[in-house]
């Protein structure tokens, strides 16, 4: 199947940036933003994906629709995808690119193959494709290779197996380190501020762990504003934990502290809004103060 046009559910932070980059070289990106915010409108327009309302034209329009949406709305949204690929009787490949389970990415796939359309169970590694080469996106079924044709535009397709579920438990695996990293961060150096300790600790942290201070210095101040979107993720990293025969309470607690940073001011913020040249001190002081009466 030749791809000219490829529909992105939604055009959010990744969405747009995947857009970006497929337009900048030579496809057609589309979305149906109908009843869609004035943010993720601007992000689409910012990106040259054409907005062409509903789900029903964007179905019919597409080669490929890729979906990159919050976790929790992965299911919901390839339900009603399916519904509008079997209404319109349209051959097209469907590509889930959410953080979600393996469990959770089968049961979509049943859902959308019978619809008659093609899946293929994709993940996202890396920031936003803004900069060539940090970002990979792996993708694994039996038509995978379909999808890796757009490694021709632009992006870093990497086709890991035949099994739907392989490229979310990749995900799910790095996401675990990478993120959970995070919180678990987050959460120490909150508690250290608390004990009047944190000076202390960073400096011991710099010390002996200089490498890790670079990555805190880095990660956290970037987390804030996704914070709300993590949430979601680290349930689906603990439910896969959990299917795999070890504790999931690790990262539901991973998913306790995305939860408390959501709700502060800096939680808040669009990435758009957020300061990036804000320090790690003061981000500290302020989830530490604005959790303190959560």
């Amino acid at each position: 199947m030749a791809i000219q046009t490829v529909g992105i559910l939604s055009p959010g932070d990744m969405g747009q940036a995947v857009g970006s980059v497929l337009n900048q070289h030579g496809l057609r990106t589309i979305a149906a933003l109908e009843n869609r915010s004035p943010r993720t409108k601007q992000l689409a327009a910012a990106a040259n994906i054409q907005d062409v309302g509903s789900l029903t034209q964007l179905v019919i329009e597409s080669d490929v629709v890729l979906s990159v949406l919050v976790p929790a709305a992965a299911a919901e949204v390839a339900q009603q995808v399916a519904q509008v690929i079997s209404n319109v009787g349209k051959q097209i490949l469907y590509v889930d690119a959410n953080a979600i389970a393996p469990q959770k990415v089968k049961s979509i796939a049943q859902i959308i193959a019978s619809s008659g359309a093609t899946f293929i169970d994709a993940s996202i590694i890396g920031p936003p494709p803004r900069v060539p080469g940090r970002t990979r996106i792996y993708a694994s079924g039996k038509q995978a290779a379909e999808f890796q044709q757009l490694s021709n535009y632009g992006l870093d397709i990497r086709v890991i197996g035949d099994e739907i579920g392989q490229a979310s438990g990749l995900k799910m695996s790095y996401a675990a380190l990478t993120k959970g990293l995070t919180a678990i961060s987050t959460e120490l150096l909150i508690a250290a501020h608390r004990l009047g300790l944190d000076e202390q600790l960073w400096n011991e942290v710099s010390t002996s762990q200089p490498e890790l201070a670079k990555i805190l210095a880095r990660s956290i101040p970037s987390m804030t504003p996704k914070a709300h979107r993590w949430v979601g993720e680290m349930e689906e990293i603990a439910e896969t934990f959990k299917e795999v025969g070890l504790t999931d309470r690790i990262f539901y607690g991973a998913a306790d502290i995305y939860r408390l940073v959501k709700d502060t001011s800096l939680g808040k913020e669009t990435p758009e809004e957020s300061d990036r040249d804000r320090q790690l001190k003061e981000i500290i002081t302020t989830l530490s103060e604005e959790t303190a009466t959560n």
